[in-house]
C-alpha cells in the first residue's frame, strides 16, 4: 500500500500570527507553506499529529489535546490555551493515576423479572446492569451474554482498572491473556481476574454463553494493544500486574469450606491472596443449617444468585424474595438474614476488599 498521511484542518484569519505559536510555544515542527508570497496555508506535525491551517476555509474553531508525562513542564505549565486562530489546546496527564470514587452505600436488589434492558456493548456483548446506581461510580456489575457462539469480533486489548472479575456462569468461553501461555476454555462456574492493564482476547463463545463481571471502578478505559500479539509465550505465572497475580479458579478443583455465616459452606477462589486483598470471591451454598442474622463490615458486598431460592431480608426493608438471575448489595453495618433457603442454592459473592469483619446477632 502507497504511504497514506491524514490531517486535521483548522481555519485562520491570519497565518503568521499561527505559525510562531505553533512551532515556538507548542513545539510543532512546520512542514509546508505556501504559496510563498502570501502564505495561506501550513502543515505542522508533533505528537503523532498532523495539522493543516487553511486561512479562508469556513470551520468552527477546533480543540486539540497534548497529553505529557509531566504537563506543568509544557507550554510553561499552562493547560488551557486558546491559539491566535482560535484553537484551544487542551494540556493534560498522559498516563493520570487511576481514582477510585468514595463509595456510596445503598441496599441493592437487582431482579431478572423486572426485565432491566440488554444494551449492546463492546463485541457485540450484551450487557445488563446488576448495580444501576454503580454505588457512586465505585463498581459495575454486568450480567452479559453471548447469544450466538461462534468467533468473537474481539482484539488485543486491556483495562485500566482496580480490580475486574469474569465468572462464566452459563456455558464455556475460549480466553487469552498475556503471560499465560495457550488459549484455554472457561467453563461454567469457573473464573478469572483480569489484574489491571493485562493483555488479553476473548475468541470464542459457546450458544448462550452468560457471564458476570465485576469491575472497579464503574467507569475505566479499555484500550486497543495493536502490537502485542496473544499468545505471547510461555507461561508466566509469578507475574504481578500492579500488585495482582492471574487467578484462573477452577470450581472442580476446589473443596467445600465452611463460610463466614453459620448456614453455608464455600469455595474460596484465591482471589483474595492473590489480589492482596483488594476483593474477594467465593461461592456459596447451603449447608442445611440454620442462618443467621448478621453485618459486616466490607466496603461493598455484591451477592448474585447462580441456583436456587432464598429470601432475603434486610433491616427496615421489605422481604425480598430471590431466584436465578438476581442480585443484591449489602451496604456496611446492615443487618439482614438469609431465609427460605431452597436445598440447590448457590450464590457468588464479591467483597471489597477481600478481608472484611462478619458479625453476628
Amino acid at each position: 500500500m502507497s504511504e497514506i498521511n491524514a490531517e486535521v484542518v483548522l481555519h485562520t484569519l491570519e497565518l503568521r500570527n499561527d505559525i510562531p505559536f505553533f512551532t515556538n510555544e507548542l513545539g510543532f515542527k512546520m512542514d509546508m507553506i505556501y504559496p510563498a508570497d502570501d502564505p495561506t496555508t501550513a502543515v505542522f506535525s508533533g505528537y503523532g499529529l498532523r495539522i493543516r491551517i487553511e486561512r479562508g476555509v469556513d470551520l468552527a474553531p477546533g480543540k486539540i489535546r497534548i497529553l505529557c508525562k509531566e504537563p506543568k513542564k509544557f507550554a510553561n505549565g499552562k493547560n488551557l490555551i486558546t491559539a491566535p486562530n482560535g484553537t484551544i489546546i487542551e494540556i493534560d496527564t498522559l498516563n493520570p493515576p487511576l481514582i477510585l470514587p468514595t463509595t456510596k452505600h445503598s441496599f441493592v436488589v437487582r431482579k431478572l423479572a423486572d426485565q432491566a434492558p440488554w444494551v449492546i456493548g463492546r463485541a457485540g456483548m450484551h450487557y445488563r446492569d446488576l448495580i444501576p446506581n454503580r454505588l457512586g461510580g465505585s463498581i459495575i456489575a454486568s450480567h452479559i451474554r453471548i447469544p450466538d457462539g461462534g468467533p468473537v469480533p474481539d482484539t488485543v486489548h486491556y483495562h485500566t482498572v482496580g480490580f475486574q472479575l469474569i465468572f462464566c456462569y452459563r456455558g464455556w468461553v475460549d480466553l487469552v491473556y498475556e503471560d499465560q501461555g495457550e488459549p484455554f476454555r472457561l467453563f461454567a462456574g469457573n473464573c478469572v481476574i483480569q489484574p489491571p492493564e493485562i493483555r488479553h482476547k476473548v475468541l470464542y463463545a459457546s450458544e448462550n454463553i452468560e457471564v458476570i463481571e465485576i469491575g472497579v471502578p464503574a467507569e475505566h478505559v479499555t484500550t486497543i494493544d495493536h502490537n502485542m500479539e496473544l499468545p505471547n509465550g510461555p507461561p508466566n505465572p509469578k507475574r504481578s500486574f500492579q500488585g495482582q497475580k492471574f487467578v484462573h479458579f477452577k470450581s472442580e478443583e476446589a473443596s467445600w469450606k465452611d463460610f463466614r455465616l453459620p448456614g453455608f459452606v464455600s469455595k474460596d477462589t484465591l482471589i483474595s491472596h492473590n489480589t492482596k486483598y483488594v476483593a474477594g470471591v467465593e461461592v456459596i451454598k447451603s449447608n442445611g443449617k440454620r442462618a443467621r442474622e448478621s453485618t459486616h463490615t466490607s466496603d461493598i458486598l455484591f451477592n448474585f444468585v447462580m441456583e436456587g431460592t432464598m429470601t432475603l431480608e434486610g433491616e427496615g426493608k421489605e422481604p425480598y424474595s430471590l431466584v436465578p438471575g438476581d442480585a443484591f448489595v449489602i451496604p456496611p453495618n446492615m443487618k439482614t438474614k438469609y431465609t427460605d433457603i431452597s436445598s440447590d442454592l448457590e450464590l457468588l459473592e464479591v467483597s471489597l476488599p477481600g478481608k472484611f469483619d462478619t458479625h453476628l446477632i
